[in-house]
């Protein structure tokens, strides 16, 4: 089955999703040099929805974002190691600095993040409480973070 999803195309399959009441999980970054960390926060997301939507930062975003020596791989390479990962149902690009609009679009029930935001910052949070959803924040995994990755290394 496919995983790599249009914004449209998730929004019509996962309306099929709710006719069955299944729950519909969210999570969104950049995945630039996918770590440990990275996958500990999906598997925990995975645990808490039937079907879980990662929505990865372009290429553009993350340089403005990030500044112009990120990110470390394109976003195709991104995708592509996001898609080996099995408890990743669905998986989406994004152009825009933060998934907003996506998470307009599709309403998710939950939303995802790492522990590291408080509720309140988390982007779309309000949209998704205000449509009876909520918002999960993950432990980190701590050591891990791409950013100190980069800085011990000669990348």
């Amino acid at each position: 089955m496919e995983k790599y999803y249009t914004v449209h195309n998730l929004r019509l399959f996962i309306s099929e999703l709710r006719k069955k009441n299944k729950v519909i999980g969210f999570t969104n970054g950049c995945f630039d040099l996918l770590h440990s960390g990275h996958i500990y926060l999906l598997n925990n997301a995975s645990k808490g929805c039937d079907y879980l939507i990662v929505a990865v930062n372009s290429d553009s975003s993350i340089k403005s974002i990030k500044g112009e020596s990120r990110p470390i791989q394109n976003q195709q390479s991104r995708i592509d190691n996001l898609l080996k990962i099995s408890c990743i149902d669905a998986l989406i690009l994004f152009e825009e600095d933060t998934p907003l609009e996506i998470i307009k679009i599709l309403i998710p029930d939950i939303l995802f993040k790492g522990s590291d935001y408080q509720e309140n910052e988390v982007i779309g949070s309000n949209i998704v409480k205000k449509n009876g959803g909520k918002v999960v924040l993950i432990d980190l995994l701590k050591g891990y973070s791409t950013t100190n990755i980069i800085k011990n290394s000669s990348i």
